[in-house]
């Protein structure tokens, strides 16, 4: 009901195609969440956190354009033999749930660019202008915010999460769970640290998540942030960071061309 509450809202906000993500980890009954897509006229869906070909092919059925979110090359190859139409690449700098063995962005997006034909969007480290352009110009066709949108005025996460990444560094993130599953990158609370430090496995207890996301308790369950946070100082409007972004990826962009023309720069 909160998931419809929330699409019935976008609805009333915008008339361009907007998208859910299926986080496959999370979701015990697939056929029953691809009839609540299609019942929602849904026609955008991203993937994570499981299998492409158990959703994919379904959703490619009724229509709906797919996109899956990989963390190494080997998970894009997955992804486009189940046949997807495009991927999200997200490297191993980004907070979340991650591949122990994944690269940066840096990495694996030149990477998986040049051996698939599909629209790539670049996560994983992308906070502002720089970054949007720096991820174009890899071969990246679009990007997403994570850590950003979670420090955003209209996140309904809890103000202590927020202003820890405010606060945090790029030094202030770890990975649990790097020898378990699921890893994740999470902002270096007390008890993160100390179950990197000791190499022990990390429960995912949705509870004690709630009790962060909502409550504010940073120390009950796992703040996921990525690296990038170091680059973030204030808590801001989603229109503000959009145009801002839009705005310095375009002058980055200029700037680069109007120097490589005249010579100034050269490989």
């Amino acid at each position: 009901d909160t998931i419809k509450g929330e699409i019935a809202a976008m609805r009333t906000l915008t008339d361009k195609p907007f998208g859910v993500n299926l986080a496959q980890m999370f979701i015990r009954d697939l056929p029953g969440m691809v009839d609540f897509v299609t019942q929602n006229e849904i026609s955008f869906v991203t993937t994570s956190a499981g299998d492409p070909s158990a959703l994919a092919p379904q959703l490619k059925d009724l229509g709906i354009t797919v996109f899956h979110v990989v963390p190494t090359l080997r998970g894009a190859e997955k992804a486009i033999a189940a046949g997807v139409d495009g991927l999200v690449v997200e490297g191993a700098e980004g907070g979340g749930f991650k591949n122990a063995d994944g690269a940066s962005t840096l990495v694996l997006v030149p990477e998986i660019a040049k051996r698939f034909d599909v629209p790539i969007i670049a996560a994983g480290g992308i906070v502002d202008g720089p970054s949007m352009a720096a991820a174009l110009a890899m071969g990246a066709d679009g990007v997403q915010m994570g850590t950003r949108m979670v420090a955003s005025a209209e996140s309904p996460i809890h103000d202590n999460w927020k202003q820890s990444i405010v606060n945090g560094s790029e030094a202030d993130t770890v990975m649990v769970n790097r020898h378990h599953r699921p890893a994740m990158r999470v902002f270096a609370s007390d008890k993160a640290r100390a179950l990197e430090a000791a190499n022990e496995p990390a429960a995912l207890d949705i509870d004690a998540m709630m009790g962060t996301y909502f409550g504010g308790d940073m120390e009950s369950g796992f703040a996921m942030s990525g690296q990038v946070q170091g680059r973030i100082d204030a808590v801001r409007p989603v229109a503000d960071v959009l145009r801002e972004a839009w705005e310095d990826c375009q002058s980055v962009l200029r700037t680069l061309g109007t120097a490589a023309a005249e010579g100034s720069i050269s490989a």
